[in-house]
């Protein structure tokens, strides 16, 4: 099935629908409140698998059984990884008191039951919808139903829910995930929510009382540059993201998409820099790939643990790009302690020589540091002034400064 990220037309269905339903979205909007504070489900950014990069529609409770399985023997759990989420097409139909309904061909156990068997191994389930009518899969949608799914989804024992934005027509965001989040508060039970808005209104404006992650951009694909129909590749987004820092934190975390490390259309050294990238983004870390038959270089950089302490950093201060000079880039955040995260990161085609000043760090040039490299775990003892390195193409060195006493 084709997703359908930005359909250039509705039915006149549709239509009809949706403006009855909008109407009513864009009253509630003006008087709207919500009552309940946010819950404090992400003092770090949320870790662990999504079903929609690797088998997009294609998708079943065996699969989902699988990858729980997966992630609770392969070391991802013991890594932080927690969310098992469920994409698109899982949904077919609303009974005729209007509850939503699983698939029953796809997911025969139901809902309940796949959730019991992802919480049975010490892990946390998540599912999706979407604030339109339809699904981007031609699902039913939320709109009109937010109240009633979320206590659903509480029934079920649901931790997480991404919400999608397909199939909207004129509704306003902000307005329309107000409804989603307070119906969340009132279910009863605590669940994580993902806004998928893909950054077109302004969330960085309304989304951190809202939600607890936002998309900033459209999908990603698992390529290093370039466009494919809605989405862009990994350089892409990077780029998209450089101005975002100032709107992340704990609890509030900027989304720029989930990872494709593991699936096959970059190469190692290239997933190595997607991974500590998002890292220094303090970017939420979900899997993409089949974790049930992931290589063991996969595993490895999906479970350094290294990399995931910058990222779930207690801070939360997403990276900035310190430095640029044509093909070559400086990423660097604070930590909690005083330590420093930089990634000297290479995107040409050439090996290239790099150095960070510890000027560029505001650190006093005389400073003493130990100096750990995250990917070959090589230390460098009393470091001042600078760290230099040679970075492969399309390659990172990142590194963890340790002021000395």
């Amino acid at each position: 099935m084709i997703r359908t990220r930005r359909p250039a037309r509705l039915t006149a269905l549709l239509v009809s629908i949706l403006h009855l339903g909008l109407l009513a979205g864009a009253q509630a909007h003006e008087t709207l409140k919500l009552d309940q504070p946010k819950p404090a489900l992400a003092p770090t950014p949320p870790m662990g698998w999504n079903s929609w990069n690797k088998f997009g529609c294609n998708i079943n409770e065996q699969i989902v059984r699988q990858q729980a399985d997966a992630m609770a023997a392969s070391g991802m759990k013991a890594a932080g990884y927690q969310y098992i989420v469920i994409d698109d097409c899982w949904q077919k139909s609303r009974d005729e008191e209007g509850r939503i309904q699983a698939d029953p061909e796809r997911f025969p156990s139901g809902i309940k039951a796949l959730v019991d068997h992802v919480h049975s191994r010490g892990l946390k389930f998540g599912i999706y919808s979407d604030a339109g009518s339809l699904t981007c899969g031609g699902r039913p949608g939320s709109a009109g139903h937010e109240f009633q799914d979320a206590l659903q989804y509480a029934r079920w024992g649901v931790d997480y829910l991404k919400y999608d934005w397909c199939y909207t027509g004129t509704r306003n965001p902000e307005a329309a995930y107000t409804i989603m989040a307070k119906a969340l508060r009132e279910s009863g039970r605590d669940i994580l929510l993902s806004i998928c808005e893909w950054g077109t209104g302004q969330p960085d404006r309304w989304a951190p009382d809202v939600g607890h992650m936002w998309r900033t951009t459209g999908d990603i694909f698992d390529a290093w540059e370039g466009k494919k129909e809605w989405s862009i590749g990994m350089l892409n987004i990077l780029d998209l993201q450089v101005e975002r820092w100032r709107h992340s934190g704990p609890n509030r975390w900027n989304d720029p998409d989930m990872l494709e490390v593991g699936n096959g259309g970059m190469t190692n050294t290239e997933y190595i820099s997607h991974f500590s990238l998002w890292a220094m983004l303090a970017a939420p870390l979900i899997a993409g790939n089949d974790l049930s038959t992931m290589s063991e270089a996969t595993r490895q950089i999906l479970t350094n643990a290294d990399v995931i302490a910058v990222d779930q950093d207690p801070l939360g201060q997403q990276a900035r790009r310190i430095w640029k000079e044509g093909d070559l880039e400086i990423w660097a955040r604070p930590l909690q302690g005083g330590d420093q995260a930089v990634v000297l990161f290479n995107r040409g085609a050439q090996p290239a020589s790099m150095s960070v000043k510890w000027a560029q760090l505001n650190l006093p040039g005389g400073l003493k540091a130990d100096v750990k490299d995250l990917w070959s775990k090589a230390v460098q003892r009393g470091v001042a002034h600078s760290y230099a390195a040679r970075v492969e193409p399309h390659g990172v060195v990142m590194v963890r400064l340790t002021p000395r006493p």
